[in-house]
């Protein structure tokens, strides 16, 4: 029939990696590496040999992913070197790299949207931090020099189609999430300027940088990043039971602090009452001392003694003098 077996063999494992991508995406997802590999999937199933060099092409997703917009563009690897690229929010900066890179490669942009960012805060260590920006993701795939589509699709299924983006720090990747809704912004930090985050490659981690502009990032390589505030959370309402539990601390916590506010009290009362005694009974010795102190006694010799003497205060007696007359005879 003119069919080589080489070419029924490919076609039957592009016919397989297809269903096993439908059976992915209809399943619940719950990784993030699971999500950027049925994105990577449904985007070579698109891909086309007429794909044109340079021009952005939207990719359609099934209904279970809604809320995902993912576009893609070829490049050939010297000339994206040369004048870099822009790609959506992306703006790739001239002199970048890409490894491996063959001969052409496919730059996948994707926005995460509000349904999927979610998926990152938790599947990433972001505790104390809220997403307020969908998550953008910048990821590269090697083409090769072919341009057949089953080829190129056969090839997603090896880690080595992967491609790594790098920049320099001095002409890093500008990533602009001025264009993008809100996801989490809430009215508790309405304030607080966001920072930049990029998310590691499966590790669990996220780095935080400062913005180098309003609304704007910068990174040295490819992945997925977002932009998060610093928030406390609010905590929940009671329940009944808490309720009653926390009215019982309250009342134990009330009591033992009367009672200690009541001994202080006692306290301080007994010991006003001994100051004011102490105070009494010294005045009290002081009068007594003044007393002997203001008393003026003489000191007089008895013998060879010397000893205090009271000065004299009888009356003097005095003699009445009158006429003195005799008794009639």
């Amino acid at each position: 029939m003119g069919f080589s077996l080489n070419s029924i063999t490919q076609k039957i494992i592009f016919l397989s990696l297809i269903a096993t991508t439908l059976v992915q995406s209809q399943e619940t997802i719950k990784s993030a590496r699971i999500l950027d590999l049925v994105i990577r999937d449904y985007t070579f199933e698109s891909y086309k040999t007429n794909f044109k060099t340079g021009k952005l092409h939207s990719i359609n997703l099934p209904a279970n992913l809604s809320g995902i917009k993912v576009d893609t563009v070829r490049f050939r690897c010297g000339s994206l070197h040369r004048y870099g690229a822009r790609i959506k929010e992306f703006q790739l900066s001239v002199g970048l790299k890409i490894l491996p890179c063959d001969k052409r490669v496919m730059i996948v942009r994707q926005n995460l949207g509000s349904n999927w960012s979610s998926l990152y805060y938790d599947n990433y260590e972001l505790s104390g931090y809220q997403l307020v920006s969908p998550v953008l993701g910048l990821l590269a795939y090697n083409l090769g020099e072919t341009n057949n589509a089953s080829v190129s699709t056969n090839s997603t299924s090896s880690s080595s189609s992967s491609s790594s983006i790098r920049s320099d720090e001095k002409r890093p990747i500008i990533i602009d999430f001025s264009t993008t809704k809100s996801v989490g912004a809430t009215s508790s930090s309405p304030s607080k300027i966001p920072l930049c985050a990029r998310f590691g490659d499966g590790d669990g981690k996220v780095t935080l940088s400062n913005q180098v502009g309003p609304g704007l990032c910068a990174t040295t390589g490819d992945g997925h990043f977002g932009l998060v505030v610093e928030y406390s959370p609010v905590m929940p309402p009671l329940r009944g039971e808490d309720r009653k539990e926390v009215s019982r601390w309250r009342i134990v916590v009330g009591g033992a602090m009367g009672a200690a506010v009541g001994a202080v009290l006692i306290g301080l009362l007994m010991v006003a009452v001994f100051v004011k005694t102490k105070k009494k009974k010294e005045r009290r010795e002081e009068l007594v001392r003044r007393a002997y102190e203001e008393e003026a006694l003489q000191v007089s010799m008895v013998g060879h003694v010397r000893a205090l003497t009271a000065s004299c205060t009888r009356t003097l007696p005095t003699i009445e003098h009158f006429e003195y007359r005799p008794p009639p005879s």
